[in-house]
């Protein structure tokens, strides 16, 4: 799978404090430590070589020793003061603060001991860093829900078993279900459980104020939510064809937001993307989305798809 921005990102700021910290570092050392080729070392530096703060005159640029790393040890001798921790404005560190109660409200009963740890750790410090500005606002995701219901549905979003409801619909009818809970959602004024309902053989939303009763069952869970809910993302096996697509600079977000398997760079600043194809009609959005900033799609057969699907649509617009 290849490398996501936010993960080179987080890379790029450690290697800048990591250089400050051991000055003249041997390319293969910055390599062990971050556990990337010595390649990829390069390619780095090259890239801070670019960064700095705003302005980006030279003066504005992290700088490096070119002399040093000729002879392979990278030594840092301006780091415009990346090399230190983010202050945090007032605004943002109350940003966080609420993110991260409105994260424990929501999801704190259904994380594990672990995470619930981390979570409680990090709001705790962030708090007490914030000061007054976060003793004056009070986060709570009201959740309409008997307490009993909404604790045995938070318990079984981590248990994997089954659940019977006893569910009020919209036509006040009374209905007994055997669903598969997948997970919660507040989206509006409302919240509700997404399951698998065995009943209707589908994916459905649960008021949480609607369910009467629920019960866990010794049954395990048999459905999964699709790829498309899972996390956001789809997850591609071996049995989806590959596509590559060339696309200009300007459509990077492809390489950043979709599972892609390989990226190759361009010279001038286009690339490539290998990506796997679960439906042809997805692909057909896709390329139109993109039509501006598309080369090359290879099976050329999916771009001429996307082409008469294109066609179609302005005859439709004519008619």
């Amino acid at each position: 799978m290849a490398e996501r921005t936010p993960e080179r990102l987080v890379r790029l700021l450690g290697m800048v404090a990591y250089l400050d910290r051991n000055p003249g570092v041997s390319v293969e050392q910055v390599a062990g430590h971050f556990a990337v080729s010595s390649e990829q070392v390069l390619r780095d530096v090259d890239t801070l070589w670019m960064s700095g703060t705003p302005g980006y005159w030279p003066d504005d640029l992290i700088d490096f020793d070119a002399g040093s790393l000729e002879s392979g040890v990278v030594r840092l001798t301006q780091a415009r003061g990346m090399e230190h921790a983010l202050r945090l404005g007032t605004r943002e560190a109350v940003t966080l603060v609420a993110a991260l109660r409105a994260l424990s409200e929501a999801l704190g009963d259904a994380l594990d001991p672990a995470q619930r740890d981390v979570l409680s750790s990090t709001l705790e410090v962030l708090t007490a860093a914030t000061g007054d500005a976060a003793a004056t606002m009070d986060v709570h995701l009201a959740v309409e829900a008997a307490p009993e219901v909404l604790s045995r549905v938070r318990a079984s979003l981590t248990s994997g078993r089954r659940v019977r409801l006893r569910y009020v619909d919209a036509a006040d009818a009374v209905t007994v279900r055997d669903v598969d809970p997948w997970h919660l959602l507040t989206g509006d004024e409302r919240s509700y459980l997404v399951a698998w309902c065995h009943a209707a053989r589908g994916e459905r939303q649960f008021r949480l104020d609607r369910i009467l009763e629920l019960t866990e069952l010794e049954e395990p869970t048999s459905t999964r939510p699709s790829a498309s809910r899972e996390a956001g993302t789809f997850r591609p096996t071996e049995e989806h064809d590959r596509v590559r697509i060339a696309l200009d600079g300007r459509a990077r977000w492809v390489a950043e937001q979709l599972p892609v398997e390989e990226i190759v760079e361009g010279e001038d600043g286009s690339f490539e993307v290998t990506l796997r194809l679960a439906s042809p009609a997805w692909l057909r959005h896709l390329l139109l989305r993109l039509a501006d900033h598309v080369r090359a799609v290879d099976p050329a057969a999916l771009a001429h798809e996307a082409a008469g699907s294109a066609a179609r649509a302005l005859e439709a617009y004519e008619a």
